[in-house]
């Protein structure tokens, strides 16, 4: 049974139809796997476990089921959700795991990241990063009553938007030296990442090293699902066709 990758599903009411796919995707292929990774953004934004938004309620349920039929779901905190937390994890089922986390797949080891670490010459966002992954922040966050809760998200939510149509494509990338230092760090050859909504598998040479490292990229859900596929006989990187388009 393969072992399944994906990230960036921005799973958000004003989109619908990538809900629908994805709890598709969740009571059929999934169901075959061996394990099932989510790389962060699997929501637009996540205010709190106590979000009554009934389409989050709709997810949670049907991670729940998938975890009940026997197949291992694990997490990592992206850049919109990073505030999900125990009770997510009790109403799923699904485990929460580090950034950087090395896991053996097939044989291999591989580096698991949501990916915006490696985007270190967006300088302002990395400031924003390390503000409100402060432990204090997100305490006095979820202390805030609901509706202070959504209003704020909605300001970071458009100030993000602004963000991105301002700055240019290439600052919002990877960058290599950050990517090598992954690999260095973590003393593996394999990395899988999201955040860049880039899909693509990537050979990276380093010439004194005198080896190639891959990097593989997951694609984002607005178009289409994007899915990685990782068995026995290696991996495939692929779209998933939305249903009725």
């Amino acid at each position: 049974m393969p072992t399944l990758f994906i990230s960036d599903l921005h799973l958000d009411p004003s989109r619908p139809e990538i809900t629908r796919q994805f709890l598709e995707f969740l009571a059929g292929e999934a169901r075959q796997a061996d394990a099932l990774y989510i790389l962060g953004d699997l929501f637009e934004l996540w205010i709190g476990d106590d979000d009554p938004d009934p389409d989050k309620r709709r997810v949670l349920e049907g991670l729940r089921e998938l975890t009940d039929a026997g197949v291992a779901c694990k997490f990592v905190h992206g850049n919109r959700d990073f505030l999900i937390g125990s009770g997510f994890t009790r109403a799923t089922g699904v485990a929460l795991i580090a950034d950087g986390t090395v896991v053996e797949v097939a044989g291999e080891r591989v580096l698991l990241m949501h990916g915006d670490l490696l985007c270190t010459d967006d300088h302002s966002y990395q400031r924003l990063r390390r503000i409100v992954r402060n432990p204090l922040v997100q305490w006095l966050f979820r202390h805030l009553p609901l509706g202070r809760r959504q209003a704020l998200a909605e300001r970071i939510r458009v100030g993000s938007r602004e963000h991105t149509n301002a700055t240019p494509a290439a600052i919002m990338d990877v960058n290599l030296d950050a990517v090598r230092r992954a690999f260095e760090r973590h003393r593996v050859d394999l990395l899988v990442h999201g955040h860049t909504h880039r899909p693509a598998v990537h050979e990276h040479l380093w010439p004194d090293w005198r080896k190639t490292t891959t990097r593989i990229v997951l694609g984002d859900w607005f178009e289409q699902g994007s899915v990685l596929r990782w068995g026995n006989r290696g991996y495939v990187l692929e779209q998933l066709p939305r249903p009725g388009t």
